[in-house]
């Protein structure tokens, strides 16, 4: 979660471009977290959560990587706050990992077997077509789909 705004707070050039999304995404995120469980497995319940976490993450990252709208300050001063998950921005810019979802896919500790999850697998070399992640719910971040 992203820190609280204070005053004492000194924002960069730019913040205020993006920080009507970030706001929105945030109130989406809180309204994930306070939607009723009921009805839904325990894994389930953190899906929307992680699909926002990646979504805010992947503007971010398009909007310095890809686009080159911000800053390299305001980059860092985001990832510094918590807006985007300094770890998985890393993942994404090595080959073979563009499309990752979460960071829970690729740990080979909570997979059976030491390997990593089945929506890492491209889609021509699974044998069920329609599969879905444990953890975040992903129906395939293989780069290779």
């Amino acid at each position: 979660m992203p820190k609280t705004k204070t005053n004492r707070l000194k924002y960069p050039d730019g913040w205020e471009l993006i920080e009507p999304t970030l706001n929105e995404m945030e109130a989406r995120m809180r309204e994930a977290d306070t939607n009723p469980h009921d009805g839904k497995r325990k894994c389930e319940a953190l899906w929307p959560i992680f699909r926002i976490a990646h979504q805010r993450s992947r503007y971010i990252f398009d909007l310095f990587h890809v686009r080159r709208e911000i800053s390299r300050e305001l980059y860092e001063f985001c990832l510094d706050q918590g807006y985007a998950d300094r770890n998985l921005i890393a993942k994404w810019k090595k080959a073979g990992y563009e499309r990752l979802c979460c960071l829970h896919c690729i740990q080979t500790r909570d997979h059976n077997f030491g390997t990593t999850c089945v929506c890492r697998v491209p889609q021509h070399l699974r044998e069920e077509k329609v599969i879905e992640c444990i953890h975040c719910g992903c129906r395939g971040c293989a780069s290779g789909d």
